[in-house]
């Protein structure tokens, strides 16, 4: 089980060259929230014991870890390869809540996407 040290340093220091391509950028900016409600209405459905959130939830959830893993598979530089489920699961919930919301309101996610994708990358 490995967790990475420095993780939201280390996720930010090349974050904006991993999100550069405009389809990844869009799909970022619906998905991330998507999971993050999903995510939400999970919790909410356990902790109530009521299925009626937590089904959605779910199937929130897997529609925003599914859409951005497409959208990871658009950019011409590809995330650095998982080191087991311990560090997929917290660099994946750093971006969710941290690191992309940081992307967003720093400016970098509108300054990548008004940039020009290279050919083939859109």
């Amino acid at each position: 089980m490995s967790i990475r040290e420095n993780l939201l340093a280390w996720q930010w220091s090349d974050y904006a060259a991993k999100h550069q391509a405009r389809a990844n950028l869009l799909i970022h900016i619906v998905a991330v929230p998507l999971f993050a409600a999903g995510l939400v209405c999970l919790v909410l459905g356990i902790v109530r014991a009521d299925w009626l959130p937590a089904v959605p939830g779910l199937v929130g959830i897997l529609v925003g870890l599914a859409a951005q893993g497409v959208g990871h598979g658009k950019e011409p530089q590809r995330p650095v390869p998982f080191q087991g489920p311990a560090d997929f699961i917290t660099r994946f919930l750093a971006e969710q809540f941290v690191t992309f919301p940081r992307f967003v309101i720093s400016g970098g996610w509108s300054a990548n996407l008004w940039k020009r994708d290279p050919p083939g990358q859109a």
